[in-house]
């Protein structure tokens, strides 16, 4: 649905954008990540044809952005992070001036227009002054212009920022509704929101692509050293030695207890291994009885801290 080719956007001699590739598959919700600065902003502005690109190729359905900017837009719904409402006019006013600009024929506009509301839950609203309505409304109204020519990819910039976290529940329900039909890519801050409702997370840093992949597949990617927390209770001094002749266990180590009796064993793990079912084996085999097992995940935020730290020394240059 959408393909990326080396995509630069230059600044006077500052990349914004640095030659970045990928591509998004139809019903993908991808997650598009990164610092301020990072250049999230201006490549969505790229794909959506606000701005040309300084190189590199953008397709929507195969066609290119800049040289069929008109057909690629039809294809495309946007709501950047200004939320560009007219808030003199009424909820109906303004999305029948937006199906007007999306030459909506005139037979469908009343009825595209009502859907668009009851999707976003604004139908109670169709007559209210939008400078009137709360941020949450007023993000709704902006999806259903977004939504309102029924475009097959949509592109949201920070689609909750200054919401509160019931609307925040709100739009992230919507979001994963309109994944089921439309390719979505979101740009957030928020990473438990990307966790919530994305398939997919791209990471970019100084302009440059630096992870690709599922949730699941970036933290496997950049796991350190696994580790198995252990909450036992039992007989016998030969636990840690136990534990560490099951197969893919390197180290064992006594914690401080937590309550008496109960002994907190930490496990280090071999990378790519998973001894649980060897754990819970030797439990039942001696007799303990085991609270609790919990496996430390690298969190995203600890994955896109990680890959998104700025060097000293470049900022150290940058200022000189």
């Amino acid at each position: 649905m959408i393909e990326i080719k080396d995509l630069r956007k230059y600044y006077g001699r500052l990349p914004a954008v640095d030659g970045i590739s990928f591509s998004v598959s139809k019903g993908e919700i991808v997650g598009f990540l990164g610092p301020n600065g990072a250049g999230k902003t201006t490549s969505m502005k790229v794909i959506t044809s606000y701005y040309p690109p300084t190189a590199g190729t953008v397709t929507i359905e195969g066609l290119d952005v800049v040289e069929n900017s008109l057909e690629t837009r039809k294809r495309i719904g946007y709501l950047p992070e200004s939320n560009p409402l007219y808030h003199d006019l009424t909820v109906y006013e303004y999305l029948s001036l937006i199906a007007d600009i999306r030459q909506i024929p005139q037979d469908r506009r009343r009825k595209r227009i009502k859907e668009m509301c009851e999707l976003t839950g604004i139908i109670d609203r169709v007559g209210s002054v939008i400078g009137e309505l709360s941020k949450g409304l007023r993000q709704r109204v902006g999806l259903a212009q977004a939504m309102l020519h029924d475009p097959k990819v949509l592109i949201l910039d920070e689609p909750t920022i200054g919401l509160d976290p019931n609307q925040i529940i709100e739009i992230r329900e919507l979001i994963r509704r309109l994944g089921k039909e439309k390719t979505l890519i979101l740009s957030t801050h928020i990473l438990p929101e990307v966790q919530a409702t994305c398939n997919r997370v791209i990471i970019i840093h100084r302009g440059k692509l630096v992870a690709d992949g599922t949730p699941d597949q970036l933290q496997h990617q950049f796991e350190g050293q696994p580790v198995i927390d252990l909450y036992v209770q039992g007989e016998g001094t030969d636990v840690l030695s136990a534990y560490r002749s099951i197969p893919g266990i390197e180290k064992a180590e006594q914690m401080k207890e937590p309550e008496p009796n109960i002994r907190h064993i930490r496990l280090v793990v071999s990378k790519g291994s998973d001894p649980r079912p060897g754990i819970y084996r030797l439990c039942v085999d001696k007799g303990w009885t085991l609270y609790e097992m919990s496996r430390r995940i690298q969190s995203l935020e600890n994955i896109f801290h990680q890959l998104t730290q700025v060097d000293p020394a470049l900022v150290k240059e940058h200022a000189a």
